[in-house]
């Protein structure tokens, strides 16, 4: 990155730290641990294989610690370009004045409100009937959660370094067992035991089809619920009916794109990376997708899934269009209305 954009980058960075002094505090211990590892193993550049020197890490932590909580109270800081500055939650301007650069920005909010920023290589801007998608490379700034994609307005971007990331974080995982299910099977064909980082690579690019889907369903299916959905959200604490809710939505968007995309791709690997990783109260809300996804592997019926699409966008739609009614008919008990209506009515 040009050095006369180094206080950008810095900014950026900046930004990420007040946001993690904010949010670190949302995981529980074991997955901060966890995230923690791994971003130190982006700032200190260690390969994915490298062993981490635990001491430094160790220390790497503590610092990191109290440099948060200097920064907790600390504003959200403007990003300098050429002389100009812009609100950090400006994402169109500020990548409108990073075109020339090669670079690319997001500046948003995830779950439970959480501000994330990230500044990276542009490696790919493509445009789609109504979407717009930036897909970076190399990452100069990011914060501890990292997500590997994230829809703002009708513009989506995919953070491949993020995404190999986590890509790698499962694998690494599936591998100490090394069990027989859909990890496995997504992995077959890629040689991660001569050459891991290429393997990586190509995985990565496989599995980037089936990101881009579920965000273009994201966006669907954000103008289909409207700004209630978001309100509804923001309402409730972190609870078991506030991680049912995000399910149902998920599942809502992956009816509208990412299994009729994955139907038509034809790519079984996205598709086994796809139940690999779907969570378990996904799962739950979702018997009918994982009895279709067995028979597609035990019969070779690849057609269970694809007949289950229609209905599963028929299913989710409607449900969605009953809890936004609940929200709005009784706003002093919705939340406990919700979780009976969802455990009522999984598909």
């Amino acid at each position: 990155m040009q050095d006369k954009l180094q206080p950008l980058r810095e900014a950026v960075q900046r930004n990420c730290h007040i946001s993690d002094a904010r949010h670190a505090g949302d995981y529980t211990l074991c997955i901060y641990l966890l995230k923690m590892r791994e971003y130190f193993r982006w700032e200190k550049n260690y390969a994915f294989r490298d062993n981490l020197p635990e001491g430094d890490v160790g220390d790497w932590l503590t610092q990191r610690e109290h440099f948060w909580q200097s920064l907790e109270d600390e504003p959200f800081t403007d990003l300098p370009i050429d002389g100009r500055y812009y609100d950090p939650f400006d994402s169109e301007a500020v990548n409108a004045s990073l075109d020339p650069y090669g670079l690319v920005y997001s500046g948003g909010l995830g779950n439970q409100c959480k501000p994330h920023f990230f500044l990276g290589k542009l490696g790919h801007r493509e445009k789609q009937s109504d979407f717009t998608v930036l897909v970076s490379e190399n990452e100069y700034a990011r914060d501890l959660t990292s997500p590997p994609a994230m829809a703002l307005g009708d513009t989506i971007f995919i953070r491949r370094e993020s995404l190999r990331r986590m890509i790698w974080e499962k694998i690494e995982e599936w591998q100490w067992n090394k069990l027989e299910n859909a990890m496995s099977r997504a992995l077959q064909g890629f040689d991660f035991d001569d050459n891991a980082e290429a393997a990586l690579d190509d995985i990565t690019s496989t599995v980037i089809d089936s990101v881009l889907l579920h965000e273009k369903g994201e966006v669907l299916a954000a103008k289909l619920l409207g700004p209630e959905w978001e309100q509804m959200l923001a309402a409730l604490p972190r609870s078991k009916t506030e991680i049912m809710i995000r399910a149902v939505r998920d599942h809502l968007a992956d009816s509208l794109t990412t299994l009729p995309g994955l139907m038509d791709k034809g790519k079984d690997a996205s598709l086994h990376f796809y139940f690999a990783n779907l969570p378990n109260m996904h799962k739950n809300l979702f018997p009918a997708l994982i009895k279709a996804y067995e028979s597609w592997v035990t019969q070779g019926r690849r057609e269970a899934i694809e007949e289950l699409v229609p209905a599963s966008k028929t299913h989710w739609g409607g449900l969605t269009n009953e809890m936004l009614d609940i929200y709005r008919n009784h706003p002093d008990d919705y939340a406990n209305r919700l979780q009976t209506l969802i455990e009522n009515n999984k598909f």
